[in-house]
C-alpha cells in the first residue's frame, strides 16, 4: 500500500492554516506529488454481498471522503442523468458504487442518508441536486469543505488541488481527459478508478489535517441560524 507522506499535524489548527495564501498553478507544479490510493486498494462492488460488505466497512469507519462522477453532457439543453459513480474513501481504501447496479441501490441510499456517516468532499452543491434527481433522496451528514474555506475568507471555491497544495505542500494531479470521460460505462478503466477514488481520498486527508470539531461542522442542509453559530465557533 502506498500513501502520501503527510506533514505533522500535531499543532495544526484551522485558523493558522487558513492564514496561508493559496498556491497558484506554478507553485503547485513545483511541489512533490501527493501519493494516493493504488488500484489494489480501490473496490468496485458488483454483487449484493460485496455491496453489503462495503457498506458495513464505511459505516464502521464513520467518516469517508466523498464525491460523485457523471457522464459529461456536451449538447445545449442536454440534462445529465448522473451520478453514475459515487465514491467513498476510507483511510486505506476506497469503494466506488456504480448507480446502474440495481443490487447496490438500497445500500447506496442507506449510506447517502446516514447521518452517522460523515461524508466530506469539495464542491458538493451540484452533487446534491444530481442525487435528488437520480435517486429521489436528499443526502445527510455531508460536509462541503469549500464551505469551511469560505468561512475563513476564501472567496472562490478552491477545490481539492489547491487545498492539498495549501495544507500539505504537495501536488495533486487531476486529468481533464479522465474527468470528462464516460463514467456511465459498465467497466471503469484503471485511470478512472484512480481518479475517482483519490478525489475522495484527498478530501478525507484534508479534513483529517484540519482537525475540525465534529460538533461544529457546517453540514449541508443545516439551518442558516446554526450555520452562523458554527461559523463563529470555527473562526475562533
Amino acid at each position: 500500500m502506498s500513501h502520501s507522506t503527510m506533514p505533522s499535524t500535531d499543532n495544526l489548527n484551522l485558523s493558522t492554516t487558513m492564514e496561508n495564501t493559496l498556491p497558484n498553478k506554478s507553485d503547485i507544479a513545483l511541489m512533490p506529488p501527493f501519493v494516493g490510493l493504488t488500484l489494489e486498494r480501490i473496490h468496485v462492488p458488483a454483487s449484493e454481498a460485496e455491496f453489503a460488505a462495503a457498506t458495513a466497512a464505511i459505516k464502521a469507519a464513520g467518516i469517508a471522503g466523498f464525491d460523485t462522477e457523471s457522464k459529461p453532457t456536451f449538447s445545449v439543453g442536454e440534462v445529465s442523468n448522473g451520478p453514475h459513480v459515487v465514491q467513498f474513501a476510507l483511510h486505506d481504501q476506497a469503494y466506488l458504487f456504480q448507480s446502474h447496479r440495481a443490487e447496490g441501490l438500497l445500500f447506496l441510499i442507506e449510506l447517502l442518508q446516514a447521518k452517522d456517516v460523515l461524508k466530506v468532499g469539495f464542491g458538493l452543491r451540484s452533487d446534491s441536486g444530481h442525487i435528488f434527481r437520480k435517486l429521489g433522496i436528499k443526502f445527510s451528514g455531508v460536509l462541503d469543505l469549500n464551505t469551511v474555506f469560505s468561512m475563513q475568507g476564501h472567496r472562490k471555491e478552491i477545490g481539492v488541488r489547491s487545498a492539498v497544495g495549501l495544507i500539505f505542500n504537495q501536488r495533486f494531479a487531476k486529468s481533464g481527459k479522465i474527468s470528462t470521460s464516460n463514467w456511465s460505462q459498465p467497466t471503469l478503466t484503471p485511470q478512472q478508478l484512480l481518479y475517482a477514488a483519490n478525489d475522495a481520498y484527498a478530501a478525507l486527508k484534508v479534513f483529517e489535517a484540519l482537525k475540525l470539531p465534529r460538533n461544529k461542522l457546517p453540514l449541508m442542509g443545516v439551518s442558516e441560524s446554526k450555520q452562523s453559530t458554527d461559523k463563529a465557533d470555527l473562526s475562533e
